[in-house]
């Protein structure tokens, strides 16, 4: 198998297996004997409320999360933690909402602190084996933040987000051991060495490596479908979209000495390659016979993108990611702001004989929520500093057993955000005003009714201020072993 091949001939799979076997015996001697369930949580980059064929989409086929939604539970108010990629990454793995978490922008060069508790370390002192395949945005090589210093017994891939702006890097980190990509000179589009199946490849060995020996936690943060759309031309999910002809699509980038002239079907092709790897995934769970014993769950980082590809035809952008195809209503906004856009993903779990297949919950939670959820489904206790509620009763189907959040929050160095059941306050980037939307009237965040509820804004934006505190920071031991660049374009 090539990518096998790739594998060994980076020195990938030797390292790999004395780390595994590392991690499995101190989870092994830890484990009870309970039999506690395996859980998957892949995150896919930057992928749109609408962007499967389940809810209609009229481009994109996406056969295997369609089989999540027919199988398992589809949220449709499990909300991101963030509106960018690192925040919201932070609030996943820390449990804490923006106001909270020590990672509230995207700034490569500052890490989560020592001290930071993740749902990894938190599985991990439960018996789990734990692994991390993509894209980790918490902190680089050289600093506090590192991955394998939070739980993780490995973790495969970037660990500075721009360092997966392309899926043809100089080099991949596993437990910041730098290991160079044979080929890649870090360009955009071209290489000899496609990131992204060493990453997947490396999941699914860690998944056939634990199963049945002790439970497991397997992160998948993969970098599709964010730009730049570097593809092999002969992977089946380029081939399945290569003759499509969408001579009016808008390209995302206007280079054309960087990117080419296809870009569209580029992003098509990611998703399909997502779908293709989660049926990859699913198919193997059956195949080992412990699809009955994991949840899986998958879902988008932050809001989707209608910018990426958008132009005065299509206004939502080509792909309308937060656009409903079956009614053409939008959630305002996308990926980068705190209006709806910015925060409503898809978000999808599966748990056969567990979870009622087909289930629709309209639960209200977000990314702080994970860690409590895992918590107990390990049956240890959450962190003190979670702000997140398990949603297990939901998951198990028991909504009259679900507590509920008293409000969610939002921040970012420009802009803050705050829900209360269908009211939402927001004071959006440029602006010292804030701004009051009912949602249960106005998902499109069309009508800012603010003067006419004082009372509730007042309310909310009190709330706003409780739920704000100064930002923790973490250390940067030794700014050398970080990323530098990618060399050649």
């Amino acid at each position: 198998m090539k990518i096998r091949k790739e594998i060994k001939s980076i020195g990938l799979l030797g390292l790999w297996t004395t780390i595994l076997m590392l991690g499995g015996v101190s989870a092994t001697l830890q484990a009870s004997t309970e039999e506690k369930p395996n859980i998957i949580f892949i995150m896919l980059d930057e992928w749109g409320y609408y962007e499967m064929s389940a809810l209609g989409h009229p481009l994109i086929e996406t056969p295997n999360i369609d089989r999540m939604a027919e199988e398992g539970m589809r949220f449709t108010q499990l909300l991101a933690g963030g509106n960018i990629c690192a925040p919201t990454r932070a609030s996943v793995m820390l449990g804490q909402h923006t106001g909270s978490t020590a990672k509230r922008d995207n700034n490569p060069a500052s890490p989560i602190p020592a001290d930071e508790i993740t749902v990894a370390e938190v599985l991990k002192e439960a018996g789990y084996a734990t692994g991390g395949f993509g894209k980790w945005g918490l902190g680089d090589r050289g600093t506090s933040g590192v991955p394998e210093k939070h739980g993780f017994d490995v973790f495969f891939g970037y660990y500075n987000q721009i360092h997966a702006h392309t899926y043809y890097p100089n080099y991949l980190l596993f437990n910041s051991i730098k290991l160079p990509l044979p080929g890649n000179t870090g360009h955009a589009y071209r290489g000899e060495t496609w990131s992204h199946d060493l990453i997947h490849d490396a999941a699914m060995h860690f998944i056939r490596d634990n199963a049945g020996r002790q439970p497991f936690f397997a992160y998948l943060p993969y970098a599709l479908p964010h730009a730049f759309y570097g593809i092999p031309e002969d992977d089946p999910a380029y081939l399945k979209y290569k003759e499509t002809v969408w001579d009016d699509a808008p390209q995302h980038h206007n280079n054309p000495a960087i990117a080419p002239p296809d870009e569209a079907v580029r992003y098509a092709a990611f998703m399909g390659l997502a779908d293709r790897n989660l049926g990859e995934i699913l198919d193997t769970l059956e195949e080992l016979g412990i699809a009955d014993n994991t949840l899986v769950i998958i879902c988008g980082d932050n809001g989707g993108n209608p910018n990426a590809f958008m132009n005065a035809n299509y206004p939502n952008g080509f792909f309308a990611p937060n656009t409903d195809p079956k009614t053409g209503v939008t959630f305002r906004g996308g990926k980068g702001n705190f209006y709806e856009g910015g925060l409503r993903i898809a978000f999808l779990a599966h748990w056969p004989g567990t979870i009622e297949a087909g289930s629709v919950t309209d639960h209200l939670g977000y990314f702080p929520d994970f860690m409590p959820t895992a918590a107990e489904l390990a049956g240890v206790e959450t962190p003190e500093r979670s702000d997140g509620i398990s949603f297990v009763p939901t998951l198990m189907g028991k909504p009259e057993e679900q507590q509920q959040h008293d409000y969610l929050y939002w921040e970012d160095p420009f802009s803050v955000a705050i829900r209360q059941g269908d009211w939402k306050a927001i004071r959006p980037r440029g602006s010292n005003q804030f701004e009051l939307y009912d949602l249960s009237t106005d998902i499109s965040e069309s009508n800012n009714i603010a003067d006419e509820h004082p009372d509730i804004l007042n309310r909310l934006k009190a709330l706003a201020e409780e739920a704000h505190t100064p930002p923790r920071l973490g250390e940067v031991y030794d700014e050398s072993l970080g990323f530098q660049g990618h060399g050649a374009r």
